[in-house]
């Protein structure tokens, strides 16, 4: 019996500098993940690559050979398809692009200010009505834009903007969920005490707001830019709605009224499938430039914690 006590406490006894060992194992962060859990990633990445791996093949095929060979059997026609969308009336292609970049860019960028601003004064200011006009903006963000498609043009066409480029910009601007994004995170990243001390030292309410809470806040607008100019990249009701000029056309109705045209014309198909190789381009292009914004958020985050 005195042999078995010994021997229990020599093993209840940790020595210096050994983690204690249990029967229970715990999962660590850097655990690798289960085989099920890689296979259904792996199906989900094939899944949303699919249709862009389609769309790089297709665009390397003459106009014969988008019917008739292989789906995803590359071929040697990207150059000239890409020479022949350039020429088509003019480079009327490029100036798409163009059209598609101005309303994509302004707009996103104003509507970030714009969310900014009023997710700020949501998360730090007090006034009556607060919860009213946040539940309505919760409303905003269950609403379809489709479905806010023909009355502003109605209201848009009562002061003679529609068929310009304001006819775009103009809804754009104000983004529900931008500034639902806006909110939730200038209440979690921008502290009160910090507000406070800014007025404190006799900063302005907007000096405040522009020197203190928006460089805070920096990776959230990254996010609600991202999203708007995502949003407005990839819009076809509204342009479509209210632009008749094909001048003034983005790209995706410009490529929707190409595609309409390969009904009798199916050479056009090639152009409507390389314009739309190029227009993922600048998307593509966008998110690496800017994801650094969200590492450096997260690496923050795991800081703080």
């Amino acid at each position: 019996m005195t042999s078995l006590t010994t021997t229990a406490s020599a093993e209840a006894v940790t020595l210096p500098g050994r983690p204690q060992r249990t029967g229970r194992s715990t999962r660590g962060v850097g655990e690798r993940p289960s085989g099920v859990a890689t296979i259904i990633l792996i199906l989900g990445a094939l899944y949303c690559l699919l249709p862009v791996v389609w769309v790089v093949i297709a665009s390397t095929k003459s106009g014969s050979e988008l019917f008739s060979t292989f789906t995803f059997a590359p071929s040697t026609h990207l150059v000239d398809n890409v020479t022949d969308l350039a020429a088509y009336r003019g480079g009327l292609f490029w100036r798409w692009m163009a059209n598609t970049a101005l309303y994509a860019g302004v707009g996103a960028l104003l509507s970030t200010v714009v969310s900014a601003m009023a997710g700020y004064g949501l998360a730090k200011y007090r006034f009556p009505g607060k919860t009213a006009v946040f539940n309505v903006l919760l409303a905003g963000v269950l609403v379809p834009a489709v479905v806010l498609a023909i009355p502003q043009y109605l209201l848009l066409a009562q002061v003679g903007l529609t068929n310009t480029y304001w006819a775009v910009l103009l809804p754009s601007i104000i983004s529900p969920y931008g500034i639902y994004l806006a909110r939730i995170y200038a209440a979690a990243a921008v502290p009160d005490e910090v507000v406070e001390a800014a007025r404190t030292d006799g900063a302005s309410e907007g000096r405040t707001f522009a020197q203190v809470a928006v460089p805070m806040m920096a990776p959230g607008l990254v996010t609600v830019f991202l999203f708007q100019f995502v949003a407005i990249w990839n819009n076809f009701m509204l342009p479509y709605i209210m632009l008749g000029d094909d001048k003034l056309f983005p790209l995706t109705v410009g490529l929707s009224g190409l595609l309409n045209q390969g009904a009798t014309q199916p050479a056009l198909y090639t152009l409507v499938i390389t314009g739309a190789l190029l227009s993922i381009i600048p998307l593509v292009a966008l998110f690496l430039v800017l994801q650094r914004y969200w590492q450096v958020d997260l690496a923050a985050g795991a800081v703080k914690s």
